[in-house]
């Protein structure tokens, strides 16, 4: 009956540590971190490879140059005002403080909803003029490329309201302080790809 019982044993059906042994992860940091830092990578060459379809695509002759909306250089302003709060809120977890926290963590949010505010209100300029999708390659990537950089942000803005409404709900610091640290870290990161779409659409 001993034979029969370590024959018809399943030790991998067991639960708990094994061998008093802890699970470590493959990465010395947090999952969030490193999930985060892949999705970054994956972004910059989905970007990168637009990019180079731009060029690509501006050589052929019935490429028609999109002028530059004017608005474009509010809304640059309004993302640069929302990554500098956000690494105000970034600094102030650092030190283990809370003051003002709320304030660059709501004023972050709220930057970054009016630049979303006002590409529409550029893609509606851009319509009224009769500059829609359809209407030349030039404009099918401004939409596009800019459309993009937008969905991203509204990705960001879902963890942010996480982490606002958190703060809000009594939460300590030290609970919300690595999701600050990673919104930050990706809004810099829209920041820096907004520059580059900015540039390449002013300039082309």
């Amino acid at each position: 009956m001993k034979l029969f019982r370590s024959v018809t044993n399943k030790p991998w059906e067991r639960k708990g540590i094994i061998g008093g042994m802890r699970p470590e992860g493959a990465f010395n940091t947090d999952a969030e971190r490193v999930a985060l830092s892949f999705f970054l990578i994956i972004a910059s060459v989905v970007f990168s490879l637009f990019t180079v379809s731009y060029f690509i695509r501006m050589e052929l002759p019935d490429w028609q140059p999109l002028a530059e909306p004017t608005q474009l250089w509010l809304n640059t302003g309004l993302l640069v005002a929302s990554s500098v709060l956000f690494q105000w809120a970034r600094n102030i977890v650092g030190s283990g403080q809370s003051n003002n926290l709320l304030i660059a963590l709501v004023g972050a949010g709220v930057f970054a909803l009016l630049f979303i505010v006002g590409q529409l209100l550029t893609w509606q300029d851009l319509q009224a003029a009769g500059l829609y999708l359809s209407s030349n390659p030039a404009n099918a990537f401004y939409y596009l490329m800019t459309g993009l950089h937008a969905v991203h942000l509204l990705g960001g803005l879902w963890v942010w309201s996480r982490s606002t409404i958190r703060l809000l709900s009594g939460a300590e610091v030290t609970d919300i302080k690595l999701s600050i640290e990673l919104c930050a870290l990706y809004w810099h990161f829209l920041l820096l790809v907004w520059l580059v779409l900015f540039a390449l659409l002013a300039n082309t």
